[in-house]
């Protein structure tokens, strides 16, 4: 059953919280990170993507990039500044977003319950991601971002979790992207019931955060090898994460855009289309319901729906829009094998709504786009629960996590 852990967070002050706190550093780019940090020394961008501090010319994945993270870590613990708390807590951690609001438990898990399925997996991880995020651990012995973690909720843990909402925060905030972000200490008389409450919980699911988690378990292997006396109870054993109950959260579309149509023209290609797809126009571009999707190409948008050539699969993920798109549309028609290697695609985040795949199309650097129903957090769990694994960029989560508000020192 699923370990769950209090630990001594390390925390900027709360004066500057909001000057710490960045967005994830695998959601902008090294230019988007540039012009994030410009004017804030503080800005934890300088930790997580501390390439911006040095030549452009210089890869984001050699070994200077990860020194420059320790260095400025405790420059930043200095400057801001950082406390560490004197006993091990719990954290609650809220996150608004327009009429969205998700709580959930700030702790450390355990990398053993990754490495033995109890944390369950949906999706395959990339060893430059994870090689990346492993240095920056090791080399800074903290883990300075949050896994994303779901589980189907406990009502003796949400109610705690209330409780806990009716003290003092500790950091209250509206970030620039117009989240509002609330943390808690919680009070350790309720540690007891979420460890025992959280410890019959058959599983835990990683909604997002997969390179980290994955990064965590390795990051264990290599302090394992410096630390031969190593008992079990290091923190390096631990990864931190913030576990929301699923009802809370919300899943946006991973729409998708394609850059060229593999040589045919139009015609050619909507006939290849109605293979597997009744075609229709469109009145608005987000679909309605599943085993829908919406196109756009020529500043028009259309309507598919698989046919009867598309099989109800005994896999749940070979259920999903996506796979439906994938394996009757994207491979057969736009020779789209590996969606995680063809330079052909790219994936848009539904933050940034269907404006931005008409922008792509009509400006021509795209040829055509889809938007997608989004995966619901039933499948996500289903899909964890048999065993499969997700296709790439299905869930898109948002609200997101803050960097920087806290911290696991390993």
């Amino acid at each position: 059953m699923a370990v769950i852990r209090p630990f001594r967070a390390l925390r900027p002050n709360k004066e500057v919280a909001h000057l710490v706190a960045s967005v994830p550093y695998d959601v902008v780019n090294r230019d988007e990170a540039v012009e994030l940090v410009k004017d804030n020394p503080i800005s934890f961008l300088r930790i997580t993507r501390s390439e911006v501090e040095l030549d452009p010319s210089i890869d984001p994945y050699d070994a200077q990039v990860y020194e420059k993270a320790k260095e400025n870590l405790k420059r930043i613990k200095k400057d801001a500044p950082f406390v560490q708390d004197d006993d091990s807590y719990f954290y609650v951690y809220k996150l608004i977003w327009g009429e969205q609001e998700q709580v959930g438990i700030a702790a450390t898990f355990s990398v053993d319950d990754y490495n033995n399925n109890i944390i369950l997996k949906h999706e395959k991880t990339r060893k430059v991601k994870e090689d990346d995020r492993t240095n920056h651990i090791v080399t800074t012995e903290a883990q300075t971002g949050a896994v994303f973690l779901t589980y189907r909720g406990v009502d003796e843990v949400n109610d705690v979790v209330n409780k806990t909402m009716e003290t003092e925060p500790l950091y209250d905030f509206n970030a620039p992207d117009g989240v509002k972000h609330i943390v808690w200490k919680m009070p350790n008389d309720y540690k007891d019931i979420v460890v025992f409450e959280i410890g019959k919980v058959r599983n835990l699911y990683i909604a997002d955060g997969h390179h980290r988690a994955a990064s965590a378990a390795r990051s264990q292997k290599v302090m394992m090898e410096k630390n031969p006396d190593h008992t079990g109870g290091e923190e390096y054993n631990y990864f931190m994460a913030v576990l929301f109950p699923a009802e809370q959260l919300k899943i946006l579309p991973y729409n998708r855009v394609v850059f060229n149509l593999n040589g045919l023209n139009k015609e050619q290609f909507f006939d290849k289309i109605k293979e597997n797809f009744a075609i229709e126009n469109a009145v608005s571009p987000e679909p309605k319901k599943r085993r829908e999707m919406k196109m756009y190409i020529d500043k028009k948008w259309y309507l598919l729906k698989p046919n009867d050539n598309v099989k109800e699969s005994e896999s749940v993920g070979e259920n999903l829009d996506v796979s439906i798109l994938q394996n009757y549309l994207l491979n057969p028609v736009l020779g789209i094998k590996d969606p995680r290697t063809d330079k052909n695609i790219d994936f848009i985040g539904g933050i940034r709504g269907t404006t931005e795949l008409e922008r792509l199309v009509d400006s021509g650097r795209a040829s055509v786009a889809f938007s997608m129903y989004p995966v619901s957090v039933n499948d996500l769990m289903k899909i964890s629960d048999a065993g499969e694994i997700m296709p790439p960029k299905s869930t898109w989560f948002e609200p997101k996590l803050r960097d920087g508000l806290l911290l696991h020192t390993i």
